[in-house]
């Protein structure tokens, strides 16, 4: 209640920019995202449609009150520095920062962040970054296909702070492939010395769209065992204590589907440094505004409708579709969608 005490639910709203490439895609990942290498030609003509689709929200949106911003995908530091600075720009001219609380850019994979990159957010008076090593264990690192050092992780991390960024989020997945409660607890040391604002612990969720969720599938037609750490209710606890040495406290939790041991997913933080956006998402009382490729839009509405199925609710999702090429090539059918529904 404290941390959304200055939340407008009839008159705000947040908006969520979602950015879907990535380096490499991770074994585990099942987001709308492609590596970027496979999209390099791609990119600009996405960005010019993502921006269109900003212009339009931020237009309609005008009378209403901006609480927060999140940029996610995907990996958004994948794009270069003259990219982030047009979709940064674009934010800027089309939003006003009268009522926003917090303003959230994901810089995710190390392998994807420079100084350069850091230094275009940091114009743009971000206020919350993410850098998401997911573990710190190296032969984790080469099986689950992301390309980059535990090394890379902490000198990215650094950086960040010498910039002046006070406010970094770092993700940690319990249950990776070969992974024991020794190599969790061996993980957690190496992020207590760095000090993160946040930590969110994530149980692994195997879903079918991953590559891993149809490797576990294949090795379970075949009967072999499962790869999957048993050990992660106690790789839970050692992040739950181990949150608690450097000071942060619990302060969102949910589960998902095909989530490994039915566990659930914790965020962490210093006093003040929570996640306005990650509570937001999962509270489902304020509209978030969704633009990007596989993005989706939560319309709260001030009183339940019924649908053409019978069914009443206030909550009304509009989704993008996924494919890239096919959200620049529909990106007005996009913005009409939202627009049918949009402050009724």
């Amino acid at each position: 209640r404290e941390i959304l005490k200055d939340i407008d639910y009839e008159n705000g709203y947040s908006l969520y920019v979602g950015i879907p490439f990535c380096p490499t895609v991770c074994t585990y990942c099942s987001f709308s995202s492609g590596a970027l290498e496979d999209w390099k030609d791609f990119v600009d003509a996405y960005v010019e449609a993502l921006c269109k689709e900003l212009a339009f929200i931020g237009e309609v949106s005008k009378e209403k009150k901006l609480n927060s911003i999140y940029i996610g995908g995907g990996t958004p530091t994948s794009l270069n520095a003259r990219q982030l600075e047009r979709i940064l720009s674009c934010i800027d001219t089309h939003f006003s920062r009268e009522y926003l609380l917090e303003y959230t850019v994901e810089a995710g994979r190390p392998d994807s962040i420079t100084e350069e990159k850091l230094q275009v957010i940091k114009a743009h008076k971000v206020t919350r970054i993410s850098i998401n090593p997911q573990t710190m264990q190296q032969k984790t690192l080469d099986v689950i296909g992301r390309k980059h050092t535990v090394e890379d992780i902490c000198r990215t991390y650094e950086m960040a702070r010498s910039l002046g960024f006070d406010n970094i989020n770092m993700d940690l997945i319990a249950g990776l492939p070969g992974e024991t409660a020794l190599d969790m607890k061996d993980t957690l040391e190496k992020i207590g010395r760095l000090q993160p604002d946040s930590l969110t612990v994530h149980s692994l969720a195997i879903k079918r769209a991953a590559k891993m969720g149809q490797e576990v599938k294949a090795g379970q037609e075949e009967g072999r065992e499962s790869t999957l750490s048993p050990e992660i209710g106690e790789m839970i606890r050692e992040a739950e204590k181990a949150a608690d040495d450097m000071g942060l406290k619990p302060y969102y939790l949910y589960r998902q589907k095909n989530i490994a041991g039915n566990f659930e997913n914790v965020g962490y933080a210093k006093v003040d440094k929570a996640g306005i956006y990650n509570i937001l998402i999962m509270e489902e009382k304020q509209t978030i505004l969704a633009a990007g490729a596989g993005a989706s839009t939560k319309i709260v509405l001030p009183e339940k409708i019924r649908l053409d199925n019978g069914r009443e609710t206030n909550l009304i999702r509009i989704e993008n579709v996924k494919n890239i090429t096919e959200y620049e090539s529909r990106i007005d059918e996009m913005i009409e969608r939202k627009g049918e529904w949009l402050w009724r």
